[in-house]
């Protein structure tokens, strides 16, 4: 006779949810827009509140980019730390922790008196953007298979495209409706509307879909499958080999991590996304001002080509991870960056108002589509379990990149007075790092056996 008890683990073999349900659809809602949120306003939104931040703080140029500087470390501390943070307690608690400390952050910056105050505020946000972007990403191999998984990474990549979005029009209404403090303004509306998603992440984000009995026939001989099991699985109960299961889960953690480090796959796509990081930000820092000050554009048209940059990473955002499905990772990652070389050309080269149009739309078409690829290919090389762990790894390449790009590309322009070179230096980073990735091994359906 069966006893009326049952655990955890029964009543979820009982519930109807699968990696196959239709809930996918609203885990990858929640990632985009918590992306939106957390870096479109947080990290992005940065460049449209920045010169009138720079006027009411009196910093100079060289302090107004330190700002950047400090919310780069934050950012590139925390990727890797919460990849490794998410691997251990799951996405929903880290994602949402970190949208909570971006909103922080955001509200510090809005009331910040001083460069020192703005320079922390800056590295809050920092934190909190490491603790939802690559997390983010890396849950998408847990609700998705190598067949749908590209296109759900780069969709919910392309949240920062609708950030930007935003960001042009309405920075500069409410700049100009709160007038002396409107920037601060802008900070208090960027938090407020973060706040609003983190609710909304905590309500309806969930960590993997529950375990089905079919699930449980693909599992592992003690009972877990390797992409399915909670990140925290491991850590209740006794091991059936004795000793507590908590000291036998830190030690396959750490395991799981030498492994990360051990992985030719993991450094390669490290390389990629570091030459990609060099490259983005070159591009990315400098653009206005290339604009305005070199080729003499109005800031109104300047800040019409970076719309052109964010609706274009929107609608490409549905193509490349569809693509990425069919002919696999590495050809995809080549053939952006291949057009995001050629964009870099058009913007160094004085070829006219045509030439520039065309830039913004191959760098906008890709620009947040390589970090979705490369968190789909770290899903593809270790599983939905190790995908936490592995995107926190190589986030940290694209932040070394993002340090070295546009520090060299400042030189150049200083050297050249014109950021023209500083764009074919991009220009060619960007095709050194499209080789790269042509060269990458096409790991789809290596972690699929045990789903």
């Amino acid at each position: 006779m069966l006893s009326g008890r049952r655990t955890v683990k029964d009543r979820r073999t009982r519930l109807p949810s699968s990696r196959n349900s239709s809930y996918r659809w609203v885990i990858l809602a929640v990632a985009f827009f918590g992306i939106f949120g957390a870096l479109g306003f947080g990290r992005f939104g940065y460049s449209a509140i920045l010169p009138d931040m720079q006027r009411a703080l009196e910093l100079s140029s060289a302090a107004a980019g330190s700002l950047a500087s400090w919310n780069l470390a934050g950012y590139t501390i925390m990727g890797l730390v919460g990849g490794i943070l998410a691997s251990r307690f799951g996405a929903r608690l880290v994602v949402t922790t970190g949208m909570v400390l971006t909103t922080v952050g955001m509200l510090l910056t809005g009331v910040s008196g001083g460069l020192l105050a703005a320079s922390a505020a800056r590295f809050v946000t920092g934190l909190g953007n490491g603790m939802v972007m690559a997390p983010s990403i890396a849950l998408m191999s847990s609700w998705f298979d190598s067949r749908r998984l590209g296109f759900a990474s780069t969709v919910a990549a392309s949240g920062n495209g609708l950030g930007l979005m935003v960001a042009g029009p309405v920075v500069p209404r409410i700049i100009a409706a709160g007038g002396l403090d409107g920037w601060r303004w802008a900070w208090f509306f960027f938090a407020a509307l973060t706040a609003v998603v983190a609710i909304v992440t905590f309500a309806f984000e969930r960590d993997r879909p529950y375990e089905t009995p079919r699930d449980r026939q693909t599992a592992s001989p003690d009972g877990h499958n390797p992409r399915l099991v909670s990140p925290d699985a491991s850590w209740a109960g006794e091991s059936p080999t004795g000793g507590s299961a908590e000291r036998r889960g830190r030690q396959v953690w750490v395991a799981d991590f030498v492994d990360v480090l051990r992985s030719g796959y993991a450094w390669h796509l490290g390389v990629v996304y570091c030459l990609y990081g060099v490259a983005f930000l070159i591009y990315f820092t400098f653009f206005q001002k290339r604009l305005i000050a070199d080729l003499q554009l109005s800031a109104e048209a300047a800040g019409s080509l970076f719309l052109a940059v964010g609706a274009s990473s929107l609608v490409f955002g549905l193509i490349w991870g569809a693509v990425s499905d069919r002919i696999g990772r590495g050809p995809t990652l080549g053939t952006i960056l291949a057009l995001q070389g050629v964009a870099a050309c058009l913007f160094g080269f004085r070829l006219g108002t045509a030439a520039l149009i065309l830039s913004a739309i191959f760098f906008g078409s890709g620009v947040f589509g390589v970090p979705g690829l490369v968190g789909a290919a770290c899903g593809d090389g270790f599983g939905a379990r190790l995908a936490f762990m592995s995107l926190g790894f190589v986030t940290v390449f694209i932040g070394i990149g993002m340090v070295i790009g546009p520090y060299v590309g400042g030189l150049l322009a200083d050297h050249y007075s014109s950021l023209g070179p500083s764009y074919l230096l991009a220009a060619g980073v960007f095709l050194l790092s499209a080789v790269a990735a042509f060269c990458l091994r096409d790991a789809r359906g290596e972690c699929s056996a045990s789903v």
